[in-house]
């Protein structure tokens, strides 16, 4: 069996296909955070600085990112960090995200709250 003309596959007997559970979870979770979004790949190649034809074999899974490129979806997407340190066998480390986000959205919540007091007070 030769190597296809193009691809760095060997071709199996529907198609070319990686087994990439890796690729598969970070095209899952950067669908999640995209949502229904026409410009995904614009978007990701905006976070990522990298090419959109690439982007779009990552939302495809058929390649995963590396390095500084998944550093940056993980920077900006939710989903893509969680995901990672699920991967990883660090959940409780998202845990302890959340709950540092949380804190910090309440402690901005009380701040309006206070600020809107003193100005019912003027």
């Amino acid at each position: 069996m030769s190597f296809p003309k193009k691809g760095k596959f060997f071709p199996k007997e529907s198609g070319y296909a990686a087994d990439n559970w890796f690729a598969a979870e970070i095209a899952s979770a950067l669908r999640r955070s995209l949502g229904d979004s026409r410009a995904g790949a614009k978007i990701v190649a905006s976070w990522t600085d990298a090419n959109e034809k690439t982007v779009k074999n990552w939302l495809a899974g058929r390649y995963g990112p590396s390095g500084e490129h998944l550093v940056a979806l993980a920077r900006h997407s939710d989903e893509v960090l969680g995901m990672f340190l699920a991967m990883a066998g660090r959940e409780e480390l998202m845990a302890a995200t959340k709950l540092a986000a949380a804190e910090r959205a309440i402690a901005e919540l009380l701040d309006a709250v206070r600020r809107l007091g003193d100005d019912q007070r003027d």
